[in-house]
């Protein structure tokens, strides 16, 4: 029970990773804020769980939703000990080809060579590179400004935000998404510093390539395309980003700050 009696909020957590934290943590011994845009998928999640949680709707790219949605954890807990920035959204780019280039430069990686080019930069319109830095740094932002609030009455917390491997290597189809997972990760290294004397750490997590509800919906040619570049040969499963989010979130780590852990099935080592 390594968070027996704290309060944790974890966005995005309808589904997905999300949803395997906000088990995890309960499992734990936490009292869960299970956030997601999605009332329904919230909801379900919470069910799922049982009294120990509750739901709350929220679109993390609004900064007046955030902060009704942490005064509504102030006043039901008086408390919020553990924040977990997992919302997101993912899109390719909106290229209506992109399941043809992968199939072509899947097959031209296997034969040594690539010459078909992506061509996503050139193409991406100002509302998609918009929406996802709106969801993933805006939503990260704005949910970490909240929460500090609570967390530096107490002067203890921690903070886990999720970034991804894109983040650190970039992603060639999605260079919006590589932008937005990149800024999570200099903001974490910041807020880190500037908090660390209230006692609140903040760490984030920058999974490979993991089978959730977003990665589903790739083309097949691209999932294949991922496992390929794995050296362990598959996709990673929620649970195993949740345990590394419960090290992170628990006194385990308690000397753990500013850092980033990087469970990707070997796709990246540094």
């Amino acid at each position: 029970m390594r968070l027996e009696g704290r309060v944790a909020l974890v966005t995005g957590g309808g589904s997905g990773i999300g949803r395997a934290i906000a088990h995890r943590f309960a499992e734990e011994g936490a009292r869960i804020i299970v956030n997601d845009l999605h009332k329904a998928a919230a909801e379900a999640t919470a069910k799922d769980i049982g009294s120990r949680a509750r739901a709350i709707a929220a679109d993390v790219a609004d900064s007046t939703q955030v902060r009704a949605m942490v005064e509504e954890v102030d006043r039901a807990f008086g408390r919020l000990d553990i924040l977990v920035n997992n919302a997101g959204i993912g899109e390719a780019g909106g290229e209506p080809d992109i399941s043809a280039k992968a199939e072509a430069r899947l097959g031209e990686m296997m034969a040594g060579k690539i010459e078909t080019h992506w061509d996503v930069t050139q193409s991406l319109s100002d509302a998609t590179w918009a929406r996802m830095l709106a969801v993933h740094l805006n939503g990260t932002f704005y949910c970490t400004r909240e929460a500090l609030k609570l967390m530096s009455r107490a002067n203890r917390g921690a903070i886990v935000n999720i970034s991804s491997v894109a983040g650190l290597a970039g992603i060639p189809f999605a260079p919006h998404y590589g932008a937005a997972k990149a800024g999570i990760l200099g903001f974490t290294r910041s807020v880190a510093r500037e908090v660390s004397s209230r006692g609140i750490r903040v760490n984030a997590i920058c999974p490979g390539w993991i089978d959730t509800p977003m990665t589903r919906e790739l083309p097949p040619m691209m999932r294949a395309m991922a496992e390929r570049q794995t050296p362990l040969g598959r996709f990673g499963q929620p649970e195993e980003i949740a345990n590394a989010a419960l090290f992170l979130a628990s006194d385990e780590a308690s000397f753990v700050t500013g850092q980033w852990l990087s469970p990707n099935g070997g796709v990246l080592t540094i």
